[in-house]
């Protein structure tokens, strides 16, 4: 917390003695110099990406293997933060951990914006289990994050008006993107066997998922990963698992397995076998320069691999024929 003070200090410092550099609604640019735009997740990160496109710079600052909920803001963050135009981050508290940063950045004026404020307040999940406040794996709804991505096109119109139709028309084009990928996760789920429609995960990631494509989501931990599972929690999903005769359950890439492991071994104890159907991004995408490390090759994947290993139909390489899934982490 101390390291935390004394990085939020460092940047209020440097935002007093280098002033606001963001370019508000009417302010005009050099045309030699792209606008800056810092963003949090990767999946906040890509899809600022489909909307700006060549027009403005985007430095991420979470990769691929980044839990968002355990995220330590460094001193380059703050850096990176005070020198930005514009700043998106995905909000309801996932990057909880940066908070003091945000607050202090608003405080001086800076274009700062959660995607997350742009999707429909009826539409967010609040799980008693997560005191009240709104869950914030929004993004496993396709159709929730087209709303993110709309919100984005809205504020980059608002900062920087003189690129408002090329913004437009980059969001016209993903919109119909986004689309069809929610068409793809609608159909090719409904075509697991309705008493397979159980997806059991090493935490409640895909509690939207499931609302949006109809399935049961149960965690072994809760929303956030700094909670920790008990003896009961797992007892009670083994005796679940053996009840319902469970296939299959699924391992995050950024989330330990050991809870995954423990349910596997209490089933087996128990008589019944199940196996890993694959590995899932849940709070990070892929690998950056891979089809996965996008927000649609994330999703795309993840429907790939739950439906095939529950029973359902789905092409192997996925939506667009795009993706390169290992064998045996499906069957």
């Amino acid at each position: 917390m101390n390291e935390l003070k004394v990085l939020c200090f460092l940047l209020i410092g440097s935002l007093c003695f280098t002033g606001c550099s963001g370019a508000t609604n009417g302010e005009s640019k050099s045309a030699e110099r792209k606008l800056k735009i810092v963003t949090t997740t990767g999946m906040v990160t890509d899809i600022v990406l489909e909307i700006v496109g060549d027009k403005a710079e985007v430095i991420g600052l979470m990769g691929s293997t980044v839990d968002p909920h355990l995220y330590q803001p460094f001193r380059e963050d703050g850096v990176q933060l005070n020198g930005a135009d514009v700043i998106f981050y995905s909000g309801l508290k996932l990057e909880g951990r940066m908070g003091d940063l945000f607050e202090q950045v608003r405080q001086q004026g800076k274009p700062i914006f959660p995607v997350t404020d742009g999707i429909s307040k009826n539409r967010l999940r609040e799980p008693p289990e997560f005191e009240g406040h709104p869950d914030p794996h929004v993004w496993m709804d396709v159709s929730l994050w087209k709303q993110a991505t709309e919100f984005i096109t809205k504020k980059m119109i608002e900062v920087d008006p003189e690129h408002a139709a090329e913004y437009q028309q980059n969001w016209e084009t993903y919109s119909a993107k986004l689309d069809e990928l929610d068409q793809y996760a609608k159909q090719s789920i409904a075509s697991i066997p309705a008493e397979q429609r159980v997806l059991i995960t090493a935490h409640d990631a895909f509690g939207y998922f499931g609302e949006a494509y109809g399935l049961q989501v149960l965690g072994v931990q809760g929303i956030s990963t700094e909670s920790a599972a008990g003896v009961d929690d797992i007892n009670k999903l083994v005796k679940f698992i053996v009840d319902h005769k469970i296939q299959a359950l699924f391992v995050e890439t950024t989330v330990s397995e050991n809870n995954i492991q423990a349910l596997i071994e209490g089933a087996a104890n128990k008589g019944w076998q199940i196996r890993i159907g694959g590995n899932l991004y849940s709070d990070a995408m892929g690998e950056e320069g891979t089809y996965e490390g996008t927000y649609e090759g994330m999703i795309d994947h993840n429907v790939t691999v739950i439906v095939r290993s529950l029973g359902g139909q789905a092409p192997e390489a996925g939506l667009h024929g795009k993706l390169k899934l290992e064998s045996d982490s499906i069957f």
